[in-house]
């Protein structure tokens, strides 16, 4: 197969020797319209080391592409930068091919890859801040915890000027081309924002002090090469200043209406409200459960200032698809943004009352009580759902002004 897969050059002493995954769909509930890559990097240095590997299915690419530049069987380092199984689900294969010296990984990343592998080789930890001669250059370590496992870390190659930053910097999209400066960059803009809100955004804060960390490390790049989609190398500040954007989360006039409707009751309303926001000068998301999946409302968030949930009342509660959502984006815990809650019933109505609790929980700031209308909603109704869309515009703009 080695006259297959080929591995990509990116400088005359490291390629990338990674898998495309063109038809996964689903990655934890975060649909990948776009497919993926698995991303592995080798390391012609005196020690030839591989950093990580792909998921089990793809081993055979792997192997094969690192064969169109070495025998596997050459390598004396492995690098684990993160133990998820989409980077390490060939890595005791690989071992037991290649016979390594050595295999490292961060403190955590130890632990984590026995408890997941439950193998007697030994790993060795490298502390945070930590180096690791390949002989004639070398390797340094950052640790970035939660970022998004306890096992992450940078690994740099000043020599090269490269940074293998695992997830982070990366987005799911399966292309032929290997960099970024290939791709059209609306592509790499969407994906790359769609990745960052439905992977890192819980962990926005270590973020800010991660780049703050970077920034002060005297690394510099030519390239950026995460574990998944295109490497960085036209567009390096453009992607780090988007995720300091991104983590910061900085309120906006933008709104997102998300709803689930049984006989189009709970939709009126909420094309009441995104209405009222629009003429009072707010941007709307107006999003049916019906039609967008979970982790389109979870991009469209990412850079909003309020989140409006509606739902009709079935059996007491909302409807399974906005408890789906919500779900969803209180474990994505996005900050800085207004709560408010609506919903059509027939009898009991609990379920803008659900969803109210639900937003306080996600440290929404609500705007208003919950707006219930029974059955259908009548003029004097949706003029009041277009007057809450006023009112949430209004509170945006005040919170803009006071960034």
């Amino acid at each position: 197969m080695a006259d297959i897969y080929k591995a990509v050059k990116l400088t005359d002493k490291v390629y990338w020797v990674g898998a495309i995954d063109w038809t996964i769909r689903d990655f934890h509930g975060y649909t990948t319209h776009r497919g993926s890559t698995y991303n592995a990097y080798l390391i012609l240095a005196d020690k030839i080391t591989l950093v990580d590997t792909v998921k089990a299915p793809f081993r055979e690419e792997l192997i094969s592409r690192i064969a169109s530049v070495v025998d596997p069987r050459d390598i004396k380092i492995i690098v684990s930068n993160h133990s998820e199984m989409d980077h390490t689900g060939c890595l005791y294969d690989l071992i037991d091919l290649v016979r390594p010296d050595q295999v490292v990984a961060s403190t955590m990343g130890t632990k984590t890859l026995g408890d997941i592998y439950h193998r007697d080789r030994i790993i060795t930890p490298i502390k945070d801040g930590g180096e690791l001669s390949l002989g004639n250059m070398s390797l340094r370590f950052m640790e970035t915890r939660m970022l998004h496992w306890p096992d992450s870390m940078f690994s740099y190659l000043p020599e090269e000027e490269i940074l293998f930053s695992h997830d982070a910097f990366g987005m799911h999209l399966a292309t032929a081309e290997r960099f970024d400066d290939e791709i059209d960059p609306a592509i790499l803009d969407y994906e790359g924002a769609t990745y960052f809100a439905n992977i890192i955004l819980p962990y926005a804060p270590l973020v800010t002090r991660l780049l703050s960390r970077v920034g002060s490390s005297g690394m510099t790049f030519k390239f950026i090469a995460p574990d998944h989609g295109p490497i960085w190398r036209r567009d390096i500040p453009g992607v780090i200043a988007n995720y300091g954007r991104w983590a910061a989360q900085k309120p906006t006039m933008k709104s997102v209406v998300v709803y689930g409707t049984m006989w189009h009751s709970t939709e009126r309303m909420a094309r009441a409200i995104c209405e009222g926001l629009a003429a009072a000068g707010a941007a709307a998301k107006c999003m049916s459960m019906d039609v967008f999946h979970r982790s389109d409302v979870a991009y469209e968030a990412l850079d909003a200032g309020a989140l409006i949930v509606g739902s009709s009342t079935l059996n007491n509660n909302m409807l399974p698809q906005v408890a789906d959502v919500l779900t969803y984006l209180k474990g994505l815990r996005p900050a800085n943004i207004l709560g408010a809650a609506f919903g059509s019933y027939g009898w009991s109505g609990e379920a803008a009352v659900h969803i109210a609790d639900i937003l306080k929980e996600m440290k929404a700031a609500p705007v208003a009580e919950p707006l219930k209308v029974q059955h259908v909603p009548t003029d004097d109704d949706l003029r009041k759902c277009y007057a809450l869309g006023e009112e949430i515009a209004r509170k945006l703009k005040e919170n803009k002004e006071d960034a």
